[in-house]
């Protein structure tokens, strides 16, 4: 059986990184960091800046993996999956691509930093978050 050179490349990356690759669509990453992470409403302070935390309701963890590109679909790689540290990387075909690192110290303490290009501009932010109750209207 022949295999295209994609398809080997891929398969390579995979078999020996240890990462897995998550198809273009709704991006939905199954990260074992996820089960500790407590869902809620997140403040996220920009490490380093002196303007206003983001606010973010997160009722699923997924969303901090592009927090860049949060309304864009893109595909993701999962670099590295320990009980309390991501890597993924992704590509959002024409709108950019980045790399996450996700620490998680406690289930309402985690460290996000992420780097890479959103609309052909560089970006590299790292933040503190923190679970600072239920969700508000005003944070979904």
């Amino acid at each position: 059986m022949l295999i295209d050179a994609r398809a080997r490349v891929a398969l390579m990356a995979v078999t020996l990184g240890g990462g897995l690759l998550i198809a273009n669509g709704p991006a939905k990453t199954s990260l074992h960091i996820f089960t500790a992470i407590e869902p809620g409403q997140w403040e996220l302070r920009e490490q380093g800046a002196t303007g206003a935390p983001r606010l973010m309701c997160v009722g699923d963890p997924d969303a901090l993996v592009q927090i860049q590109h949060s309304q864009q679909q893109c595909a993701r790689f999962i670099v590295d999956d320990q009980p309390m540290t991501a890597i993924v990387t992704y590509d959002c075909k024409g709108a950019g691509r980045g790399r996450t690192v996700i620490r998680v110290e406690s289930p309402r303490l985690i460290h996000v930093d992420t780097q890479g290009l959103a609309s052909g501009a560089p970006f590299d932010m790292s933040f503190e978050g923190r679970r600072t109750g239920s969700c508000t209207a005003a944070a979904r």
